[in-house]
């Protein structure tokens, strides 16, 4: 995305946190935060992917700086929160109780609510439990982690399409263990020998970072090649789906009644292979006000054109 004069021209200019801060969250979690924009504007919280991923300064640029108090944070154990990827106490119901301490410590009585993938996730789950504290929810790349979902990108599906990319996953892993990827990488993630844990980070985030636009971007895979990004971010990912996100499989379809007053805005890339354009339609069908936008020509990423444009209109709409 760095550089690229189409997207510069949809995103707004670069601008720097004026605020940043940690917050203990629990004897073992502490949270790193930042504010950037309007410190008077509107409150947004961004909830970044994975999970795993981190928060990112582009993230900034998805809103007007004149309009919107854009506050970032990094979950449990990765980006500049501590300790390392640590898996202990990190799970879903854990990182909603971690958006609402930061709301509290805002003094913020009800915000804005922006995730693209696993934020998707967690944005759908932070709103089914707090409803009255969300204003608005702008959704990227549904996921809802349903074993179905998890099954189509990390054991058969999206390997019908990406069958180069899926390849050096798929062996990574010797042949007795592929019936089950994800455990079999969990006992990878896992492993006290940094060298075995470093090697199947490394393959897990290519994978990932292989397939998450239409256009293969090699700015992507070399986040594969970035150990100390590609071991949080795997190894909590790996965590998490392992767990099936630590709630029952169908939750989030299950619980929509909650929220189905919230103003929603749905962004799916129609070749999504990461998080494939039926989640998002099964939601939009469950909340039946929600306003769903398909980018005719893009992957999952945010970082591509047309998801880009349309994020943008989503927040420059917001009241």
């Amino acid at each position: 995305m760095a550089g690229d004069p189409k997207i510069d021209s949809i995103l707004y200019k670069k601008i720097e946190p004026y605020s940043t801060g940690m917050l203990e969250v629990s004897k073992l979690h502490t949270i790193f935060w930042e504010r950037s924009g309007n410190p008077q504007g509107m409150p947004v919280i961004v909830i970044h992917g994975g999970p795993g991923g981190g928060s990112q300064p582009s993230y900034r640029q998805y809103f007007d700086p004149q309009k919107f108090d854009i506050i970032q944070f990094d979950q449990r154990g990765c980006g500049k929160s501590t300790p390392y990827a640590e898996l202990e106490e990190n799970n879903t119901m854990n990182s909603v109780s971690d958006i609402e301490s930061l709301r509290l410590h805002f003094n913020i009585d009800n915000w804005h609510v922006f995730g693209g993938s696993w934020g998707s996730t967690l944005s759908l789950i932070y709103a089914q439990n707090h409803p009255d504290r969300v204003l608005s929810l702008t959704l990227r790349g549904i996921f809802m982690c349903r074993k179905s979902e998890l099954h189509w990108f990390y054991q058969h599906g999206a390997s019908n399409v990406f069958p180069d990319a899926f390849e050096p996953y798929l062996n990574h892993i010797p042949a007795a263990e592929q019936g089950d990827l994800i455990s079999a990488y969990y006992d990878r993630l896992t492993s006290d020998d940094v060298t075995i844990s470093r090697a199947a980070a490394k393959e897990w985030t290519r994978w990932e970072m292989a397939t998450s636009r239409l256009i293969p971007d090699p700015e992507y895979l070399e986040k594969a090649e970035d150990l100390d990004f590609a071991v949080a971010f795997a190894r909590i990912e790996c965590h998490y789906f392992i767990n099936g996100i630590f709630v029952k499989d169908g939750h989030i379809l299950e619980h929509c009644e909650q929220i189905k007053h919230i103003p929603t805005t749905i962004v799916q890339g129609r070749y999504d292979m990461v998080c494939p354009t039926i989640s998002a339609w099964e939601l939009h069908q469950r909340l039946p006000h929600s306003n769903l936008v398909i980018a005719p020509d893009a992957g999952h990423s945010m970082g591509e054109v047309s998801i880009a444009r349309e994020l943008v209109a989503a927040t420059d709409n917001l009241q």
